[in-house]
């Protein structure tokens, strides 16, 4: 195979975005040779390349070597699971699934099949430069032992002709939730990637305060991992202008990156070694201000899109493994559990009960709202046995 033959499923924004970027070049030996869409007038928005109402016809083609899936959140994982059993090549958008159980459903599909077929989730952020260079700096023990992570990601400011949009954002059965499942996929996954999981949760998450939504738009989330450090995760759709702070205290010092700029200012000396070590009852540790050079934000979608199809015909590593999406959706699936339990959540959760809660969520919505939910795998039960209760 000398080039990959790429088809995309929802030629939505997104789907409309990447179907563009390939024709336009921008990703060598990609060739996108079909789209599908159930709503016919966005697979005619790419009239270059043959047009599918559904991913099944387009999977049984011919057409294609490998699928993107760019359609609403739930059928990632259905639509990612015929695919793998069909023997295509896989790139999921980001959720790769709506919560933790669909995530090893998808995940499962996969197993036995990673000599042959490349999967992988569209976490674009991983090529950016900055974070790159954090990641390096975690890495390489240049910080030494982490103590604290505090990061406020509040400019991803939403109005609400935005949720207005399409009547399925912002809802249980169309999103599976709101700002933690659409908006900050990236920062969840760029969060365990740099520091690794936590091993409790404890969330606060306001459900519609800034927007007639019925999801989550603002969250307020507290970690505690193996080590004892902690973690503060904070983010809305409600707030302008906004923050984009991410800050690490460790032993060598402190990590501040806000507005293309990390900041380092380091310990001459580790911080507890000199609180054990100095005979002064004010003092503090010498220390150097350093300004960490990064080299932009990397090659984002098509970054990705170039990674894939160097790891098809290359056997090139992959810079975002669909598997390694489990990990944020957890993330996410845990603030929310502890924001509806009102009780802290250990990690790894119990991905049925929440996938059983969710669809609790979905069946109250429906009741007060007469709307058509997405597709999804989650079951009816009883609220009081979904609590365990």
């Amino acid at each position: 195979m000398k080039k990959v033959r790429i088809g995309i499923v929802g030629v939505g924004n997104m789907g409309f975005a990447h179907a563009q970027n390939i024709l336009a070049g921008k990703v060598t030996r990609l060739e996108l040779t079909a789209v599908a869409d159930l709503d016919p007038a966005n697979a005619a928005r790419v009239p270059q390349v043959k047009g599918f109402k559904t991913a099944s016809e387009m999977m049984a083609s011919g057409f294609i070597d490998a699928l993107l899936i760019a359609t609403p959140h739930y059928d990632h994982t259905t639509i990612g699971i015929a695919a793998l059993k069909a023997g295509l090549h896989v790139l999921v958008e980001k959720p790769i699934s709506v919560h933790r159980a669909d995530c090893e459903r998808l995940i499962a599909a996969y197993q036995g099949r990673e000599k042959k077929q490349v999967f992988a989730a569209m976490f674009n952020q991983r090529t950016d430069r900055y974070y790159q260079k954090i990641r390096e700096l975690i890495r390489s023990g240049e910080l030494g032992e982490i103590r604290r992570v505090n990061w406020i990601i509040t400019n991803w400011f939403r109005t609400h002709a935005y949720y207005a949009s399409g009547g399925w954002r912002a809802t249980w059965a169309g999103e599976g939730g709101g700002v933690l499942l659409n908006q900050c996929p990236h920062n969840l996954d760029l969060f365990q990637w740099l520091f690794g999981l936590p091993t409790t949760i404890t969330a606060e998450c306001a459900f519609g305060k800034y927007h007639d939504i019925e999801v989550e738009d603002e969250v307020t989330a507290m970690m505690r991992f193996p080590n004892g450090s902690t973690g503060v995760f904070i983010t809305s759709t409600g707030e302008a202008p906004g923050t984009n702070r991410l800050e690490i205290t460790a032993e060598r010092g402190k990590v501040v990156y806000e507005n293309d700029r990390i900041s380092f200012t380091r310990n001459e000396v580790k911080m507890s070694e000199f609180s054990r070590t100095t005979d002064h009852t004010f003092a503090m540790p010498p220390v150097w201000d350093v300004t960490i050079p990064a080299d932009g934000h990397g090659g984002q979608h098509v970054e990705i899109l170039q990674n894939f199809t160097d790891a098809i015909l290359d056997g090139t590593s992959l810079l975002a493994p669909a598997a390694e999406g489990i990990h944020s959706v957890e993330l996410a699936n845990a603030m929310l559990l502890s924001s509806w339990t009102q009780r802290p959540v250990a990690l790894p959760i119990d991905g049925r009960k929440y996938e059983r809660l969710l669809k609790m969520k979905i069946t109250e919505s429906s009741k007060r709202v007469k709307m058509k939910p997405a597709a999804t795998s989650v079951t009816r039960v009883d609220f009081a046995k979904s609590l365990g209760r």
